[in-house]
């Protein structure tokens, strides 16, 4: 089914990227200080559970199918995907971009990117630690189309009967390294990366942030999600449905009384532009 449109989400993953040498002879040859390497990015492993927990989200299990990144890929191909440090939010390098990707595709196992290197002295600053391992790596992006089973009853997989997302397709804006990524293959859960990216615009727009947090209480009413501090598992809404943003490319309804101002406002912040822009 078509999902809530207009809100990012963060995930991480446990792969860190690597960094390969370049094609022998090419003008960037080598890791060995001569030039700059290929960071290599893994980020999303397929049809594998994980616990999101997260006060904006709610509780529940998630996975991403194989194929969820086909047609994001053929429509932006790999120079479409901003490839950052900590999501553009590290203080000292900012939104200043690691490269630009040369290869973005889907692999048995996840998604896959190479991404040349800037010969910058902030990649330089990063090399040691990429080549360490010490990182992981991330991606923000939006859910176009999602199932969800809000009865599973429980397995091994899902011991508590949480209810369970399966994210079939989906629209990637960035990837890249992350020095906390919020690791989907923890067997306890995690916070999801949202609750972060909420963190951060507290410092920066707390009245964008006071919308976001509308739009998140309107997606968890919609799948009946409780946060950690209501305690216990999530159980399915009983009641109506919450107004909330209007799948696809249908114009959007109102979320819990928010303005069409403040609507502009939540979207510009998030950059996402919307119809007729």
């Amino acid at each position: 089914m078509a999902a809530i449109r207009g809100l990012r989400l963060i995930r991480g993953a446990v792969m860190a990227p690597r960094l390969a040498r370049a094609d022998e002879g090419s003008a960037d040859a080598g890791a060995d200080g001569e030039g700059m390497p290929v960071m290599t990015v893994e980020f999303s492993r397929f049809d594998a559970w994980y616990e999101i927990d997260s006060y904006w989200e709610g509780r529940f299990l998630e996975r991403t199918k194989r194929g969820a990144f086909k047609r994001t890929i053929k429509a932006q191909g790999p120079a479409g995907v901003k490839v950052m440090f900590n999501h553009g939010r590290d203080m000292q390098i900012d939104q200043k971009l690691l490269g630009v990707a040369t290869l973005l595709e889907e692999r048995e196992d996840s998604p896959y990117m190479e991404v040349p290197l800037f010969d910058t002295s902030y990649n330089r600053d990063l090399v040691p630690g990429l080549a360490a391992g010490a990182y992981g790596s991330s991606f923000m992006f939006e859910v176009v189309r999602d199932e969800w089973n809000h009865e599973p009853g429980t397995a091994d997989h899902n011991p508590e009967g949480l209810p369970e997302r399966t994210i079939t397709e989906v629209r990637l804006f960035e990837a890249g390294p992350v020095t906390w990524p919020a690791n989907p293959d923890s067997t306890a859960g995690l916070r999801s990366g949202v609750d972060w990216l909420m963190s951060e615009l507290s410092d920066r727009d707390d009245d964008g942030r006071q919308d976001l947090a509308r739009s998140y209480a309107a997606f968890r009413a919609m799948h009946g999600l409780r946060t950690p501090l209501d305690g216990g598992p999530a159980a399915p809404a009983n009641g109506p449905a919450p107004l909330t943003p209007a799948p696809g490319d249908a114009p959007a309804r109102q979320v819990g009384g928010l303005t069409a101002a403040a609507r502009s406002r939540r979207m510009s912040l998030l950059g996402i532009k919307q119809r007729g822009e």
